[in-house]
């Protein structure tokens, strides 16, 4: 019985992995789209995006089924636990990844290619926050996850930078078609500035596992508060 009940639990941590790398392909396609400004892996996104909705569910449905019938306690349960919130926090950055690609049609319109390197930089950085979000999962390790955690500054200041570039050329344009595109590139910065924040998600739900403490992300040290799970 606890060898199939093992079992269980290693498919559900590959599976999560396996999810993970699909949502790391989902970005970087998005981004590849964005770079090249191409509709054709634009619509790609969205197909790949699908995939990954499905998989969510059929995650999800399986987390319930082992509780349900395993009734896990202490260490199997929080495993269960922080799968659950993994599968949901990397089904929503898989959507960050389809909101760039949603954004290009408006980008197209007028497409400042300045402003693209900066964007591909700061894709570059998320991509690196969720790798090392999938590695400190498979490892449990600590000390990597927390590393994560504190990666998410870097990807807050590109946003802040990209933020105070774009509102510059947006006062200084009179050309509509421009000030459109501007606020598309503006939400391609939000949707990797929220996907560094959902791989961080992910780095907690790691610490959670391995320790059972949940740590409170927004409150800065040392006044964070732990909270025994």
């Amino acid at each position: 019985m606890r060898n199939f009940f093992n079992q269980q639990l290693d498919e559900l941590k590959t599976e999560t992995l396996r999810m993970g790398s699909m949502v790391e392909d989902e970005l970087k396609l998005a981004l590849q789209a964005l770079a090249s400004l191409d509709r054709d892996l634009a619509r790609q996104v969205f197909e790949a995006d699908k995939v990954i909705n499905d998989l969510r569910f059929e995650l999800e449905a399986r987390c319930t089924k082992i509780i349900g019938t395993q009734q896990p306690v202490t260490q199997d349960l929080r495993c269960i636990l922080a799968a659950l919130n993994m599968i949901v926090d990397l089904e929503r950055m898989g959507d960050q990844a389809k909101g760039i690609a949603k954004a290009l049609p408006g980008i197209l319109k007028y497409p400042d290619q300045t402003l693209l390197p900066d964007l591909q930089h700061m894709g570059d950085e998320a991509i690196q926050m969720l790798k090392m979000a999938m590695e400190a999962y498979t490892t449990e390790d600590i000390e990597l996850a927390q590393k994560v955690v504190d990666r998410d500054e870097r990807v807050d200041r590109f946003f802040n930078q990209i933020l105070s570039e774009i509102m510059k050329r947006v006062v200084a344009s009179q050309n509509t078609p421009a000030v459109e595109a501007y606020y598309k590139l503006l939400l391609v910065a939000r949707e990797l500035e929220r996907f560094g924040d959902l791989a961080a998600n992910v780095a907690h739900r790691v610490i959670y596992m391995a320790t059972g403490f949940i740590s409170n992300p927004y409150l800065a040290e040392p006044a964070r508060e732990r909270v025994r799970a």
